[in-house]
């Protein structure tokens, strides 16, 4: 299994949890403005990010919870290996509406809450 990104969530922000409820969750690299901080699930990168970025039927596991990659924005691995920056959204998109932006399969939005936590391990991975 080839590892593009493996990376320890070190914080969450008090409005994740809304925002993963809508199935959408936003990674930023430790050390984000505060005001980003606030949405963003704060991070620390343990392996990669790779020089190639995931192609569609990559995984992506949060925790213990799996999804698999729908669609990839033309600019959402270069966010990732500059500033350690991605949304995923959990729509199941076969393409991403906005060019910093990661689909995955749809996911149950309670679970994603609950695996979000501080010492979670993400991990996005070749299937």
């Amino acid at each position: 299994m080839s590892v593009f990104l493996k990376t320890r969530v070190t914080e969450i922000g008090p409005e994740v949890a809304d925002l993963a409820e809508g199935g959408v969750v936003i990674l930023f690299a430790d050390g984000s403005p505060p005001e980003l901080a606030e949405v963003s699930v704060l991070h620390r990168t343990e392996s990669g990010p790779s020089d190639d970025a995931p192609s569609k039927g990559a995984s992506i596991a949060i925790g213990g919870l799996s999804a698999t990659i729908t669609a990839i924005g033309p600019s959402a691995w270069a966010k990732v290996r500059e500033i350690g920056h991605v949304v995923i959204n959990f729509n199941g998109a076969a393409e991403a509406e906005r060019p910093g932006e990661i689909c995955a399969s749809e996911v149950d939005t309670e679970a994603l809450v609950a695996e979000l936590k501080a010492g979670a391990v993400i991990v996005l991975a070749a299937a």
